[in-house]
């Protein structure tokens, strides 16, 4: 039996802390009132613990797995309603939501921009609330806005039990130029429709993109390494490697381990701060150029107009379908405001970052299979099943870095594993209960009519 303060081993000898949220609670509240500090704020923290919140909380397990030597696997999606790493900070939006309500009495609707994988774990969240208790549909409702390259990531859950819970939780789906317009169009219908929602309804709008979110959750992943795989004055060389889109994981991780280095009752204090290891694709390529201070190399297309193919730029695909590919349309965020914090704790702490194609993981497909399955993750035998594709660019990029020499021999490597799913094991949302929209006024219109 592993023992809370030793170092993971592997397969069944892996650690996990169950129920993360409710285990760390009083590390996690001491963050919330840091990053209030930060801001000169009053502190919002989660509920205060008890039978309801840890039953509302128990789809936050936390495992660590040793895969193979010097690469270990730090499993954040074991909620089975969700299958990403976007349950913590959902939970924990969804709990604050509800204390609100007790609090002011006031009703909330949580309006948020998505490109999949957040609004299906607000969207189980909030069902969770109802399932225990924590809030009713009276008094808490979710909209979420997806851009219509993202209807393959759109999943079911029993939000979508009745037409009534449709009707008052709907899932918006967005003819936008670009992906990312869905953040513009919500913030204009949050600035636009807010006072007078709440006049009409009692309705509170509660935007949800503001990075302490997920800071605040995310620390958690530091309060776990340091209980399952501390760092100590004899540990090898530690690179923490994760699929990002703007790395709002990292920077959570990069909180919780400045409030260890700082002094937590009943914590050991960590010997360093590991370094970041970005992965990104060529579509959305912006933190790894940001960090390697290079741009994406040029690309030749081969005689057959098949492939295209690059030397002598080893941090980028040799071989690509695309320059721009889109391996995973939920990484869909260009020029993300986070750029300068992540580049800041990498030049303090070292790491860096590569790009990986679709190629790329299905040369490696085998081997990336194989060391997930040591970590209790199924990945199937057909890669076209996927839908959430986080997991295996990581593994991909890693794998990559280890072979063109990028990472040194004998670092230490824990992968976040922040995502995978399929159909047959995430049900996706069905197109009835799906509502097209063509812009902020429809939107609007669609909020209205979920507060009634």
């Amino acid at each position: 039996m592993l023992v809370a303060g030793q170092p993971v081993r592997s397969g069944a000898d892996a650690g996990v802390i169950h129920n993360a949220l409710s285990r760390f609670h009083d590390e996690i509240r001491a963050a919330a009132r840091a990053v209030a500090a930060e801001r000169d704020v009053q502190p919002v923290v989660p509920l205060e613990p008890a039978d309801r919140f840890t039953e509302f909380t128990d789809a936050t397990d936390i495992g660590l797995t040793r895969v193979e030597p010097h690469t270990y696997v730090l499993d954040l999606m074991r909620n089975p309603g969700a299958r990403t790493t976007k349950t913590m900070a959902s939970l924990l939006m969804v709990a604050r939501a509800a204390g609100h309500t007790r609090r002011t009495g006031e009703r909330v609707m949580i309006l948020t921009p998505t490109s999949g994988n957040k609004g299906t774990a607000l969207r189980d969240a909030v069902a969770r609330a109802y399932a225990t208790g924590i809030a009713t549909p009276a008094d808490l409702r979710v909209v979420t806005v997806n851009p219509e390259a993202s209807r393959g990531k759109l999943r079911d859950c029993p939000l979508t039990a009745d037409a009534g819970l449709r009707a008052a939780n709907p899932v918006a789906l967005a003819r936008v130029a670009e992906p990312g317009d869905v953040k513009a169009v919500t913030a204009r219908v949050a600035r636009e429709e807010a006072g007078a929602l709440f006049e009409a309804t009692g309705f509170r709008l509660w935007p949800t993109l503001d990075l302490d979110n997920y800071r605040i959750a995310d620390a958690a992943r530091a309060f776990a390494e340091a209980e399952l795989l501390p760092l100590t004055e004899d540990s090898p060389p530690r690179l923490h490697a994760h699929a990002v889109s703007s790395a709002f994981g990292l920077l959570g991780y990069h909180l919780g381990h400045e409030m260890l280095a700082r002094g937590l009752p009943g914590r050991a204090v960590p010997a360093r701060h590991p370094g970041f290891w970005l992965v990104q694709q060529l579509a959305t390529p912006d933190m790894v150029t940001a960090v390697l201070g290079a741009d994406v190399p040029d690309y030749a297309c081969d005689p057959g107009g098949a492939v295209w193919r690059q030397e002598g730029a080893p941090h980028f695909p040799a071989e690509t379908d695309d320059p721009r590919e889109v391996v995973d349309s939920t990484f869909y965020t260009r020029a993300p405001a986070t750029i300068p914090q992540v580049n800041a704790i990498i030049g303090r702490h070292g790491g860096g970052g590569g790009i990986v194609s679709r190629r790329e993981c299905l040369a490696r497909f085998d081997r990336v299979r194989a060391l997930a399955a040591e970590a209790g993750i199924a990945i199937g035998a057909d890669p076209a099943e996927i839908r959430e594709w986080s997991l295996v660019k990581a593994l991909t990029g890693v794998l990559v870095a280890r072979e063109r020499g990028l990472i040194a021999p004998g670092t230490d490597v824990v992968v976040h594993a922040s995502g995978h799913y399929t159909d047959a094991s995430l049900a996706p949302a069905r197109d009835e209960h799906l509502t097209p929209i063509g812009g902020a006024d429809d939107l609007a219109r669609l909020v209205r009519a979920a507060a009634r």
